[in-house]
């Protein structure tokens, strides 16, 4: 059984109420300059047929919807609802309930997708190896996926378990994942340095089980604006979370 370094929290068997789920993703949805900060280092690294895995409610998708074709997938039949609710009669878009891995997945590269996107979704995959090389057998050569995962395994706490996280990266272990898949690492760099002490502070001192509302309001609207322009110019050594632009090989 793998535990935290701390050994509280089983890493056995994580599987999250859907309405933990759908409640988390509901409260991150007020969280609209966090998603364009995101959508910043995502968008450029992106080609015209995206496969979104791990889609949840839709909160990025939205910034998808300009490229010839997306595919959003999730594993949770709500969230696909969702999605399918908040974005009708978008000719481009085609959201489906898919497990990375299945022969469900393998038949998308009938559509020659160029680009997979998995934001805050690889954590939860306990085959993370296995998952990533199912995204990088869609592609075409000289494709890219793009990740977003929690960083620094010293914040998991509660939250991360209640969250289903199996683990949390750092660059190295993340070049680790992606030479043993036969991928190579465009860029990968550490994002939100308030949110590291942010995310410490609620896991190991206020022992929170949920994220708050009013957190995430308060951090999108006075510390992303500021933060995300200061780290555009100055890459922290540190974050909450890692942003990595893998490439299958051409």
């Amino acid at each position: 059984m793998e535990t935290t370094a701390r050994g509280r929290f089983p890493r056995t068997s994580l599987h999250p109420s859907v309405s933990f789920i759908l409640d988390d993703q509901a409260r991150m949805a007020k969280a609209r300059n966090y998603f364009m900060w995101q959508g910043r280092l995502v968008m450029p690294e992106l080609g015209q047929r995206v496969v979104e895995v791990g889609c949840g409610i839709g909160n990025f998708t939205a910034m998808l919807l300009d490229r010839e074709m997306v595919i959003s997938l999730d594993i949770e039949p709500q969230c696909v609802e969702r999605l399918q609710a908040r974005y009708p009669n978008r000719r481009n878009l085609y959201a489906s309930c898919c497990d990375a891995g299945s022969a469900a997945f393998a038949d998308l590269r009938r559509f020659r997708p160029d680009s997979c996107v998995c934001l805050n979704a690889l954590e939860h995959i306990d085959d993370d190896r296995g998952a990533l090389a199912a995204m990088a057998s869609i592609l075409e050569p000289g494709g890219a996926i793009v990740l977003l995962v929690p960083a620094f395994e010293a914040l998991y706490g509660p939250l991360d378990h209640n969250l289903g996280h199996y683990r949390r990266y750092t660059r190295q272990s993340m070049a680790d994942l992606a030479a043993a898949v036969g991928l190579e690492v465009k860029t990968a760099r550490y994002m939100n340095v308030a949110g590291f002490f942010g995310w410490w502070v609620n896991s190991h001192l206020f022992r929170k089980e949920s994220q708050s509302l009013k957190q995430i309001e308060f951090f999108d609207r006075f510390v992303v604006p500021l933060l995300s322009r200061v780290e555009t110019a100055v890459p922290p050594p540190f974050g909450q979370s890692l942003f990595a632009a893998l490439r299958k090989p051409a």
